[in-house]
């Protein structure tokens, strides 16, 4: 796991995935091996397996703080917000002092207001829409 997790820092991923899946071959329950396997695919974007990698490991390690990182990661840059301010809350839970952390769930608390913003916008078009019309209607039955 150590050789996959300095591949994984240095950046090539793909070498990290398959010293992983060697090791793993050998050593199936190695739980650092599937953390860094699962960060190794969540940074070349393939979201699927590492939600697979890591969501194994938190049903062995419920407080792998690794894992739940990443899974936390995984559901902000897919979108789903609310999941990944669970993870969010937990891994704080976990690690209340942890800059980096505080960082991404800073982040996360942005991207929700910003989506608050946008969904109160939406809303604020279609009710001036509706009034536009209502407005319209009263004019044409006043002609």
């Amino acid at each position: 796991a150590q050789l996959a997790e300095e591949c994984r820092r240095a950046g090539l991923f793909q070498e990290s995935i398959d010293v992983c899946r060697s090791g793993l071959e050998l050593h199936p329950g190695y739980l650092s091996a599937r953390v860094t396997l699962g960060r190794a695919f969540l940074q070349l974007g393939q979201y699927d397996a590492a939600q697979r990698e890591l969501e194994q490991v938190r049903r062995n390690a419920p407080e792998n703080l690794a894992a739940i990182r990443g899974l936390a990661e995984i559901h902000h840059k897919l979108g789903a917000f609310d999941a990944a301010h669970t993870y969010y809350s937990i891994a704080l839970g976990l690690a209340p002092n942890d800059p980096e952390l505080e960082r991404s769930a800073a982040a996360l608390a942005s991207d929700l207001d910003r989506r608050a913003e946008m969904a109160n916008d939406t809303r604020s078009v279609r009710v001036i829409a509706a009034l536009e019309q209502w407005l319209a209607a009263i004019h044409v039955a006043r002609a």
